[in-house]
């Protein structure tokens, strides 16, 4: 069964960005469960800005749980590149998502890899800029196995990487890593500027897809845009996508709005 999550950002230098809440995680977990959100899905700026004992407590309160935990703010606030030229940043940029994989990893969250990712250029090709990313893809996979969760690598429009943009490369590039504990991100946004067909790419991308970021045309909630959802929709159910459709939403006009309006998306298209 497809679930339902909402992000939370805590990541002051990321503000104005695609998250749905910003005022900390209990406020974000008492709107989440009042409007049926299955869980949260949270953006820190490291491991440690969370209180684990008072996150699980506010979860099991509010009958919640993570569906996944953000690196992003290992690029956002630290800089941090796992295709950076310089192996001493390479190697800071996986100990950072390391240690995001052992704070989501006990949660049963998985870990994201966004703009973490990086892009090449420069006195990197982008052949060699790829296999850094699987080496650190393949290595940061293999530690999520202990907690019996994948690595999630999330595709990105040409406009934020130049290394993988659409699921088949994801794909392609997955198939190369010795590891199967690295699934796919399938981020709505991202794929309606690059994707000829969203559905046959979520086919397409059968069995390699572990989360979906569940957002409209115009990166604004589900509904908010001019993005069909019937056949993206049809695709996850048809292709037996169990994960969840997590909102990664400009909060327009406002947070409760965009929390609001995509939950009643997400039932129209999974629930009724």
């Amino acid at each position: 069964m497809i679930r339902s999550a909402v992000t939370v950002s805590l990541v002051e230098e990321a503000r104005g960005g695609p998250f749905v809440f910003w005022d900390g995680i209990p406020a974000a977990c008492r709107s989440a469960s009042e409007l049926g959100y299955d869980a949260i899905e949270i953006f820190a700026p490291s491991p440690t800005a969370v209180d684990v004992d008072e996150l699980n407590t506010l979860l099991e309160r509010h009958g919640l749980t993570v569906a996944a935990v953000g690196t992003g703010a290992g690029m956002v606030k630290h800089g941090l590149s796992l295709t950076d030229p310089d192996a001493a940043k390479r190697q800071q940029a996986r100990d950072f998502v390391r240690s995001m994989i052992d704070f989501g990893g006990p949660l049963g969250a998985p870990a994201i890899i966004g703009s973490m990712q990086g892009r090449w250029g420069g006195d990197l090709d982008r052949t060699a800029t790829l296999g850094l990313l699987g080496e650190a893809l393949q290595e940061l996979g293999e530690h999520a196995l202990q907690f019996q969760v994948p690595l999630i690598y999330e595709p990105l429009n040409r406009y934020e990487t130049n290394l993988i943009n659409t699921v088949a490369d994801g794909v392609e590039l997955l198939r190369g890593l010795a590891t199967e504990n690295v699934k796919l991100l399938a981020d709505l946004f991202h794929m309606q500027i690059e994707e000829v067909d969203l559905a046959e790419a979520i086919r397409a991308g059968a069995g390699f897809i572990g989360h979906v970021h569940f957002v409209d045309s115009n990166r604004r909630a589900a509904g908010f845009g001019h993005m069909d959802f019937g056949p993206i929709a049809a695709a996850l159910i048809e292709t037996g996508y169990d994960g969840f459709a997590s909102v990664e939403a400009f909060p327009l006009p406002d947070s409760a709005t965009a929390a609001s309006q995509t939950i009643k998306a997400f039932n129209e298209c999974f629930r009724n």
